[in-house]
């Protein structure tokens, strides 16, 4: 084999090989906001939420799904009445492992909860089934940002979770990209 034709498949190795990689660093080509006939199918209509089931208020769902049956998605909860009243605001189930600020949320149910602190909010996460404490992440305000009760946007260059006009960074898990 010649010298040249060597160099050739090197080079078009490492080529492929810079390809993988930077593939695997990146969400899959499949994420994307999910329907309202999805989010219905995975948000349930009372969710569970210590040793109650809270009624959700579909409309304020949104979600993202990759196309493969996994969903981050989230819904306001209607708590007048029930003793969560006042600590939780929303449901939140996440079927495949994020990151948010330094926590890390494993595939679950959870339920957020969250109060206001100058311009920002102090967003805290907890285990729907227990009330533990998972983490908390403080939400800046977003200029311009349109006042949504709740708003996930896909993995990819900038994915964030909304609350009202307040947002916050969250990623995929290495292992489930």
């Amino acid at each position: 084999m010649k010298l040249h034709t060597k160099i050739l498949r090197t080079m078009l190795y490492l080529a492929f090989s810079a390809a993988a990689c930077l593939y695997a660093q990146t969400p899959g080509p499949g994420w994307r906001a999910a329907t309202p006939a999805e989010l219905k199918a995975v948000i349930p209509a009372r969710a569970p939420v210590g040793s109650e089931r809270i009624e959700t208020e579909m409309r304020t769902a949104s979600g993202v799904t990759n196309g493969k049956g996994k969903f981050i998605a989230g819904v306001v909860l209607i708590t007048a009445g029930y003793s969560a009243d006042g600590k939780y605001s929303h449901f939140f189930l996440c079927q495949v492992p994020i990151g948010i600020g330094t926590f890390k949320l494993p595939s679950g149910q959870y339920a957020i909860g969250w109060h206001r602190q100058n311009d920002q909010l102090n967003v805290g996460f907890y285990e729907a089934a227990t009330g533990r404490l998972i983490g908390t992440v403080d939400a800046t305000r977003e200029a311009g940002s349109r006042v949504t009760s709740l708003r996930i946007t896909p993995p990819g260059e900038n994915p964030r979770i909304y609350i009202g006009r307040f947002s916050f960074k969250y990623h995929l898990e290495r292992d489930e990209r």
